[in-house]
């Protein structure tokens, strides 16, 4: 059966947050489980304390915390597949989260977290990223091993979600309703100014209903991520990678993939002057093949804190590689293996493979509660050979249709409104001018247009 939430218990859910909440909330992440609330042990008892610090213990070294997230979200898309006279079709979406921290002492946690993904409206149904009706988001223990403030060591096994970087490659894919997650265990190190975590790990099959997922009982992802941060200097992340997909797709064809990445990424934000630097290679096998790809991302920008909006002005290029020549058995299409959604556009057409794109794009700082962004993102097809791909890495258009390089062109603004720590607003549009390659593969063709509002509380 269908599940659909009403909008009167949406904006009761956020009011009820909403005046009272704020004792807590600076403490709120991207990942909730890196949230520490133990601070509060020796604050005032009143009801959102408690909900943050609910001691077990006489000693109060045993203890609950509690929080979650609601979020709606409106969208609509005309011709969305670049099909003339598509049409209109909007979807309404929704998640839902509720989360339990139980610490046992300073060493043992346990963690929990449930999410509700739902989708209602679209005219094709829902796409994977839109629902998963019911699901356990998050579900490990962890220990820690080492304890003090120069080195720390810890273990976490179970159901997790994880991030890394600047999500191009590992994302737990905030911008969509479904959020990304893995089963198995990873060993974190970390000392003041290095960080190393190890990790295998499978991706669960996820379905639209109740509580309906799947393990895949294989790894699927395995390898290190580290940062090494120096004074002064900037910031190095330098990590390998390792997947297995025994039916990926390319335009090569479809076969079992085993696929390893060597990357390093230098990297500043802050004020001033910003930049991120990454480059990857991946290599390994495709059904009788071998892999040879890679990627560079180079992202250069600079903040005005001094200047009135504190506009920052930033110009970003990726170089993505495809494949030379279809049907030879090897591969060189590049594969972003679990990314962000959203990293060429709220709606991305087209993903990180097989690509070329220039990006640059202007942030105004309009209040202290008010950001705005502009942006334009010109696409081309690295290789001739190689089709197009969607945002996840999997398969979308062949390329042999056509000889041309340019897909289109994205023109995307967007504002986002912060009421307080816990409650935001956003709402962008996006147009999309198509391509002499678009124009080639579909004979009757449009330009594509998106725009969304979204309010999201979390607590």
């Amino acid at each position: 059966m269908k599940i659909i939430y009403s909008y009167p218990a949406i904006t009761a859910a956020i009011l009820l947050c909403f005046f009272g909440a704020q004792a807590f909330s600076q403490g709120i992440k991207l990942m909730r489980y890196d949230e520490d609330y133990s601070n509060l042990k020796d604050s005032g008892r009143n009801f959102y304390n408690k909900l943050k610090f609910l001691p077990l213990s006489a000693n109060r070294k045993v203890y609950f915390t509690f929080g979650g997230e609601a979020r709606a979200e409106f969208g609509g898309k005309i011709n969305e597949d670049w099909i003339k006279d598509q049409g209109f079709n909007d979807s309404f979406l929704q998640r839902y989260s509720l989360y339990s921290d139980l610490n046992i002492g300073q060493r043992l946690r346990l963690f929990v977290q449930v999410n509700s993904a739902l989708e209602n409206g679209s005219k094709y149904g829902p796409a994977p990223v839109d629902e998963d009706q019911l699901a356990v988001q998050n579900l490990f223990a962890e220990y820690r091993i080492l304890l003090n403030a120069d080195n720390k060591l810890a273990v976490r096994l179970g159901r997790q979600e994880i991030n890394y970087g600047s999500g191009r490659l590992i994302s737990v894919r905030e911008g969509t309703t479904v959020r990304q997650y893995f089963t198995g265990a990873k060993l974190m190190y970390a000392t003041p100014r290095f960080a190393l975590d190890a990790f295998v790990l499978a991706a669960d099959e996820v379905n639209f209903g109740v509580f309906d997922n799947r393990p895949s009982h294989q790894a699927n992802l395995w390898g290190a991520y580290s940062n090494l941060n120096i004074e002064r200097g900037g910031n190095f992340d330098f990590y390998y990678l390792g997947i297995r997909r025994d039916n990926a797709e390319f335009e090569e064809g479809i076969g079992k993939e085993i696929r390893h990445t060597i990357a390093t990424r230098y990297w500043k934000s802050g004020g001033g002057f910003t930049y991120n630097l990454e480059a990857a290679y991946q290599f390994g096998k495709f059904g009788n093949g071998n892999i040879d790809a890679w990627t560079m991302a180079i992202e250069l920008g600079y903040l005005f804190e001094k200047v009135k909006f504190k506009p920052s002005v930033n110009l970003r290029n990726d170089y993505i590689s495809g494949d030379k020549k279809a049907g030879d058995g090897n591969l060189q299409t590049f594969n972003p293996l679990y990314p962000k959604g959203g990293y060429f556009g709220f709606n991305p057409l087209i993903g990180p493979s097989n690509l070329i794109d220039l990006h640059p794009y202007l942030t105004l700082t309009l209040t202290n509660k008010l950001t705005a962004q502009a942006d334009v993102v010109l696409n081309w097809r690295y290789s001739l050979n190689d089709g197009i791909y969607r945002p996840s890495g999997n398969f979308n258009t062949a390329g042999s249709l056509s000889h041309h390089r340019f897909i289109g062109t994205t023109y995307l603004l967007s504002a986002d409104y912060q009421f307080n720590n816990n409650l935001s607003f956003s709402l962008g549009g996006q147009y999309f001018k198509v391509g002499e390659f678009i124009k080639d593969i579909i004979p009757v063709w449009d330009n594509s247009k998106f725009f969304n509002a979204q309010v999201s509380y979390k607590f």
